[in-house]
C-alpha cells in the first residue's frame, strides 16, 4: 500500500502545484473515494508453476480513487485521477493489483452556476499497470512464521478514459460525487475485455469562490 501511495500522491500534489500558474479566477478541486471496477475473464488456461492449469479470473474488488483538477474557466479545465485495487487479488496462482491513471479535459456545462448540483464530464488518456506478486512463507523458531509478497512481473498498457458524474454540494466547498468511468485499455489480454467500467463515490473539496 505504501508503494501505491508514493505513486498516487505525487500526481495529486503536482496538480495542486500547477494552480500557482493559473489565473485568479481558477477553481481548484481535490477528491478521494471508493468504488469498484470490473472485467470479465479471458478464460485462458495458464500453467503458472508447471503443476496444473489455472483459469484467469474476473476483475472485481474494492478500488480507491484520488484526483485533483484545475478549472481554468467556470465550465472547462483539466485534471488527473488514479484508481487502484486496495487489496491484491488472485490471478492463476499469483496475486495481482491493477492501477489506472489518466489525465483529462473536464467540462462542467452549467459553469457551476447551480450551487448544489453540478454535472461533470471527462475525456482523456493515461495508462494501466498490472503488477503480479508471489507470496512465500518462511518460519524459524525465534520469529515464528511470516509471509512476504514479492513482485514477479508487471504489464503496462495505454488507455483512453471517459467519465460522467454529478457533484452534490453539501456546503459552499464540500461535495459528494457519484461517477461512472470507462477505461478502454489497449491490448488488455490478461482479462476478457478492453473495456473496464468503474463505479465510484467520492468526497471532495472545492477551493476558492463558487
Amino acid at each position: 500500500m505504501s508503494k501505491l501511495l508514493r505513486s498516487t500522491l505525487p500526481l495529486a500534489v503536482g496538480l495542486c502545484m500547477a494552480t500557482t500558474f493559473a489565473n485568479a479566477q481558477a477553481g481548484i478541486d481535490v477528491l478521494a473515494g471508493v468504488g469498484t471496477a470490473s472485467d470479465s475473464s479471458s478464460h485462458q488456461q495458464i500453467n503458472t508453476f508447471g503443476t496444473g492449469a489455472f483459469t484467469t479470473p474476473t476483475m472485481a474488488g474494492v478500488f480507491g480513487k484520488f484526483g485533483a483538477d484545475v478549472m481554468l474557466k467556470p465550465w472547462i479545465g483539466f485534471g488527473g485521477e488514479t484508481d487502484f485495487r486496495f487489496a491484491q487479488g488472485a490471478y492463476t496462482g499469483l496475486s495481482y493489483r491493477p492501477f489506472f491513471y489518466d489525465f483529462n479535459a473536464i467540462l462542467m456545462p452549467t459553469g457551476r452556476k447551480f450551487k448544489y448540483v453540478v454535472p461533470e464530464f471527462q475525456a482523456g488518456i493515461g495508462g494501466t499497470k498490472l503488477s503480479f506478486y508471489e507470496s512465500a512463507t518462511s518460519c524459524n523458531f525465534l520469529a515464528g512464521c511470516s509471509t512476504n509478497s514479492a513482485t514477479v512481473a508487471s504489464s503496462n498498457h495505454f488507455q483512453t478514459h471517459l467519465a460522467a458524474g454529478i457533484r452534490f454540494y453539501a456546503t459552499q466547498h464540500m461535495f459528494v460525487e457519484p461517477k461512472v468511468d470507462a477505461h478502454y485499455v489497449n491490448n488488455f489480454f490478461q482479462f476478457g475485455s478492453n473495456w473496464v467500467p468503474e463505479y465510484s463515490a467520492s468526497l471532495g473539496w472545492s477551493f476558492g469562490e463558487r
